[in-house]
C-alpha cells in the first residue's frame, strides 16, 4: 500500500503521459457517489488512496453527500498512491487527494494543478522508529536508516537530521520501499526506519523499538490536500465549490455520527475499528477556520506559502528537482472562503 510518494521530478509528468499511452488506465476501483440518483452534469473524476485524512471521501460516497450538494462524482479508489498521482497528471482524473510535496513535484514536472482545500496535517502518523539503545537523533550517526527514497518520510528524516546538525551523509541511508523497510527493521537488519501508518504498527513489533520523532514534532511539514486540474477550476468552478462544500458537510456528518463514520473508514482502510482510531489520532483533520489560516501568508510551516517554499528548497537540495517551480498560481482559497461565508464562519 504505497502512499505519499515524491517523484523524481524530471520524469513525473512525462512518465504519467507515457504510462497512459503504454499501459492504459491504472488499476482503480470506481464507484458512483452513493445510492441516490447522480447529480446532473458530467462526473467529476476524484481519486483517493490509503491515508486517514482521505478516508472521509468514502463517507461522502456512501451517505450520498455529493448528491446532496449537487455534484456528480465518480470516486476512484487507488490501491497505489503513485497511480493516483500519475492519473491526475495524465488527465485521467479531475482531482485527487495528495500531499503538498507530491503536488509541487508534479508541478515541477509540467502538470498544471491547483490546491483548493487542506484535508489534514499529519500529526504523528509519519514516524522515525529506532531500535533499543538509540535515544537521540545524534545517535543516528553512522547507523543504518531506511526510508522509501523521495517520500514524505524521507523528508521527515532529513528534517530531523537537520535539527540535530546532521545530514544524510552522516548516516548509512538505505533506500527501501516502505513495507520492505518496516520488515527489514523488524528482522533486525536496520537501526532505524521512516514509515507511515499502518507500517508504523509493523515496525513497532520489534522488541525494544520506539518512536524517536514524528510528524507531530514538525507541525505543517506534511500536509494533505484536495488537488484539482486547472482546467476543472477554469471550466467548472461551480463543481469545485460543490466538492469543497461536500467535504465540509462530510466532516459535519462525521462529527455527528462518529461510530458510523469510523466504521465506514475502517472498512475502507481494511483495519479494525480500534486500529483505525489509533491512526485517526495521528491525523489532524482541518476545520474551515484552520483551512482559512493555512491559506494566509505566513512565516512558518503552518502556512502553505511558506511550507511550499521550504519543500521546494528540499526538492532541489535532495536532487529531486533541478530548480524550484513557479508556485505563484498553486493555491486558490476562494472556494474555502465561499464556503466559510455561506456557513457564517468568516
Amino acid at each position: 500500500m504505497k502512499r505519499r510518494r515524491l517523484f523524481s521530478l524530471c520524469s513525473v509528468f512525462l512518465f504519467a503521459v507515457l504510462l497512459t499511452v503504454a499501459c492504459g488506465s491504472p488499476q482503480v476501483t470506481t464507484s458512483s457517489s452513493g445510492n441516490a440518483p447522480a447529480a446532473g452534469g458530467a462526473p467529476v473524476r476524484l481519486g483517493f488512496s490509503a491515508w486517514p485524512g482521505w478516508f472521509p471521501w468514502q463517507i461522502a460516497q456512501e451517505q450520498g453527500i455529493f448528491q446532496q450538494n449537487g455534484v456528480n462524482v465518480e470516486l476512484k479508489w487507488f490501491d497505489g498512491y503513485l497511480d493516483s498521482i500519475n492519473a491526475l497528471a495524465a488527465g485521467q482524473l479531475d482531482g485527487n487527494s495528495q500531499t503538498l510535496n507530491d503536488t509541487i513535484s508534479s508541478v515541477s514536472g509540467g502538470a498544471d494543478l491547483v490546491i483548493v482545500l487542506t484535508n489534514d496535517n499529519s500529526t504523528g502518523n509519519d514516524q522515525i522508529i529506532v531500535r533499543e539503545g538509540i535515544n537521540s537523533i545524534a545517535d543516528l550517526r553512522g547507523k543504518k536508516v531506511a526510508a522509501e527514497e523521495g517520500t514524505v518520510d524521507h523528508f521527515l528524516l532529513l528534517l530531523g537530521l537537520e535539527k540535530a546538525g546532521l545530514t544524510q551523509a552522516d548516516i548509512d541511508f538505505q533506500p527501501l520501499e516502505t513495507g520492505a523497510a518496516a520488515a527489514a527493521f523488524v528482522a533486525g537488519q536496520l537501526d532505524a526506519v521512516g514509515v507511515f501508518a499502518p507500517f508504523t504498527t509493523k515496525a513497532l513489533e520489534r522488541p525494544g523499538s520506539k518512536t524517536l520523532f514524528s510528524s507531530k514534532d514538525f507541525p505543517g511539514a506534511i500536509s494533505d490536500h484536495l488537488v484539482v486540474s486547472r482546467q476543472l477550476v477554469s471550466d467548472r468552478p461551480d463543481d469545485v465549490q460543490k466538492l469543497v462544500n461536500s467535504w465540509f458537510a462530510t466532516l459535519d456528518f462525521k462529527a455527528q455520527n462518529r461510530d458510523k463514520a469510523i466504521d465506514i473508514m475502517a472498512k475502507r482502510a481494511g483495519v479494525s475499528i480500534e486500529e483505525y482510531k489509533e491512526y485517526d489520532a495521528g491525523t489532524q483533520i482541518f476545520s474551515v477556520e484552520e483551512n482559512l489560516k493555512a491559506f494566509t501568508p505566513g512565516n512558518d510551516m503552518t502556512h502553505l506559502n511558506f511550507a511550499a517554499q521550504e519543500i521546494s528548497k528540499f526538492l532541489v537540495q535532495a536532487g529531486l528537482s533541478k530548480q524550484a517551480p513557479d508556485l505563484s498560481q498553486l493555491f486558490d482559497d476562494r472556494f474555502v472562503k465561499a464556503y466559510a461565508e455561506q456557513a457564517g464562519k468568516r
